[in-house]
């Protein structure tokens, strides 16, 4: 007998070989139908996978990522057997799932796939889904699995046979199709009810470049046809929420394939946007102690190497620049914090002048392959709104908990209600990407945890994800549609002081290294820009919006009653335009509100002779008129509680 312990704390007692499925049936019949796979020690396994010695048990159903993932790559093999049943030939790499949904990247020689055929795939996979095949492993000897590809021949399997070794290699079969597969699985194909292919793309074997590229679709798979049907009614709103398609709109920025992929222009109203965030920003850093510098937007390549930014990410940068003088190498800027380590050693410090912030919006360029590239998302040139805090080892907890409200406070002020943070600690077996002492990494990680729990954040560990130098805080935030975005960064450095040889006087006249905390709390102007415009479907808080007031004279008898009131809302520092063009009064609302203006101010002779502005605001319609003095301070009221915060420092 093994002892099974369930996530309520409660331990029960089965015969060696059970499956989380019995331990499911045992609990109630109705649990069992829900079981797609389980967590046993820390590991999903299928749920038909015989458990031997006592465990930890978590039983897995739609309702968890990790179950979704697995029905997701359970559909990912479903789709494979069903391309392997119409194109014979095809050679298959690898399948994967992702955040929504899954994709197989295939090579299908002459052949080629377009949208029309994803029709009859889908097709076919709902047909072999009726079959209910369960989902079977099988361990395989090494010799046994080459043998097998190499009679299929299918060169992509063997090439990741290569780097397998014997004893740890599994195959899963459903149905006529086995595939190369570490796992886990659902039970059977009948529980995949609603499929959707959502799309062809390219993609290079392995992502190198240097390799054949393969043909890859993507899909998304439900237990339940209304699930699928509730997905995609979200992406056709995704579709219209584009930041792509409302940088066009709204005339926030463009790209130029001339200027370069990947760098994006800001047009007036996308500067003035972004203006707004960084002044938001700033003063609240000025209020909490920052100060602010700025460096070049090169930097001697020396300087990361120095960094170990050279080393670790020299391949993603732009090469290096080099100068009549022999031996002299600069690099585009790829990171801030090697240029603020020299601002810190630039004078003596002592403990009295700890902690030091520095903060700086410093563009940085990296380079991405031009596949990768997306609208402001993924770029080749962006604006962190980066800082970096010096402090004394004992200033860590506080300093990190002040950030933490800042990011928070930033949150608030924006509309995104729904986070999560992300604890970023490093991975558990392989040490070789990191650099530091392992006593000063163990601290870090745990002012971290410490810090995230004092806030009462609901957090999540991730293994792996930490930055090369430090563990980090990473702010995952839920949008509108229910989407992930990583956004705000915290992270802990106890490296970068000690290969730059940062240094303090204490009070004891001793010197010693400070530990620098790097922060940003949007991530990337960019980013946190797209991000925000699909958020908000381009109805940005009225603090925030590039135009507040739009100014519609009925007709040109009151052009000047209306440049009247533009100059009262001007004074009162409120943002505004007039449409003064000879249109209908009805063409210039419908084209006010396509700008997503949030408030409309219409003026004629009743407006004009009573001082009055009849107020009309974005998807609401007509509100009345009132005086210029009233609208002004209902505008006012609003910007002081949107900015107000709870978490403000």
């Amino acid at each position: 007998m093994i002892k099974i312990t369930l996530p309520d704390g409660s331990v029960r007692e089965y015969a060696s070989g059970v499956t989380a499925a019995d331990i499911a049936k045992s609990i109630s019949e109705g649990l069992a139908r829900k079981v797609l796979a389980a967590e046993v020690n820390g590991q999903v396994w299928d749920s038909s996978r015989p458990i031997n010695s006592d465990a930890t048990v978590r039983l897995l159903t739609w309702n968890d990522t990790e179950a979704k993932s697995t029905f997701w790559h359970s559909s990912a093999h479903l789709m494979a057997e069903a391309l392997e049943s119409i194109y014979p030939n095809v050679k298959l790499g690898i399948g994967p799932p992702i955040e929504h949904g899954f994709y197989y990247d295939i090579d299908l020689g002459e052949e080629s796939i377009s949208d029309e055929d994803l029709v009859k795939i889908e097709a076919k996979m709902k047909e072999l889904a009726k079959n209910n095949s369960a989902y079977i492993r099988k361990d395989m000897p090494k010799d046994e699995a080459i043998a097998y590809f190499t009679e299929k021949g299918d060169p992509y399997k063997l090439e990741l046979l290569e780097g397998l070794e014997d004893g740890s290699i599994t195959f899963y079969t459903q149905g006529n199709f086995t595939d190369l597969c570490r796992g886990p699985h659902i039970p059977s194909t009948g529980t995949i009810k609603a499929i959707k292919l959502t799309s062809i793309a390219g993609a290079y074997w392995r992502g190198n470049e240097k390799n054949k590229m393969l043909t890859r679709i993507y899909g998304i798979a439900f237990p339940a046809q209304k699930e699928l049907d509730a997905y995609l009614a979200m992406i056709e709103e995704a579709k219209k929420r584009d930041h792509r398609k409302l940088g066009r709109e709204l005339e926030l920025f463009t790209f130029s394939e001339k200027v370069g992929s990947g760098l994006p222009l800001w047009l007036p109203k996308g500067a003035m946007l972004r203006e707004r965030l960084q002044q938001f920003l700033q003063r609240a850093q000025i209020e909490t102690g920052y100060l602010p510098v700025i460096t070049p937007h090169i930097g001697s390549k020396q300087l990361y190497v120095t960094s170990g930014h050279w080393e670790k990410y020299g391949k993603d940068s732009f090469r290096p620049i080099t100068t009549p003088q022999e031996g002299e190498e600069f690099m585009l800027k790829p990171m801030n914090c090697p240029h603020h380590c020299e601002i810190y050693k630039s004078s003596p410090r002592s403990y009295k002048d700890l902690p030091l912030r520095l903060a700086e919006f410093g563009t940085v360029y990296r380079y991405e392959q031009s596949g990768e590239l997306h609208g402001l998302t993924r770029v080749r040139g962006f604006t962190q709104d980066d800082a970096h805090l010096f402090c004394m080892p004992e200033q860590v907890s506080a300093e990190f908990k002040k950030v933490i409200d800042l990011v928070l406070y930033v949150f608030e002020s924006l509309g995104f209600t729904e986070y999560t943070a992300q604890v970023s600690l490093r991975d558990k077996e392989d040490r070789s990407k990191y650099i530091g002492s392992e006593e000063n990494w163990a601290i870090a990680e745990q002012a971290i945890i410490d810090a995230a729990a004092e806030k009462g954040l609901n957090t999540v560990i991730e293994y792996g994800e930490a930055a090369f130098y430090g563990p980090k805080l990473d702010f995952m935030v839920r949008d509108a549609l229910g989407r992930k975005w990583q956004l705000g960064t915290i992270q802990v450095d106890y490296n970068l002081p000690e290969r730059f040889e940062l240094e303090y006087v204490d009070s004891d006249n001793s010197r010693k290294r400070p530990v620098m905390i790097h922060r940003a709390p949007f991530g990337s102007m960019e980013r946190f820009i797209a991000v925000l415009l699909e958020h908000c479907g381009g109805n940005l808080p009225l603090w925030l919006a590039p135009l507040q007031v739009m100014i519609l004279p009925i007709s040109d008898k009151y052009s000047e009653y209306a440049h009247f009131v533009a100059g009262k809302l001007k004074a009162a520092d409120i943002r505004c335009e007039l449409d003064e063009r000879s249109e209908k009064i009805g063409r210039k609302i419908r084209d006010t509100e396509l700008m997503k203006t949030p408030y409309m101010l219409i003026v004629g002779e009743k407006e004009m002779n009573d001082g009055l502005v009849a107020v009309r605001k974005h998807g609401e319609g007509d509100k009345g008129a009132i005086s210029i003095d009233e609208f002004t301070a209902e505008i006012q009221g609003i910007v002081k509680e949107q900015l107000k915060g709870k978490n403000r420092n």
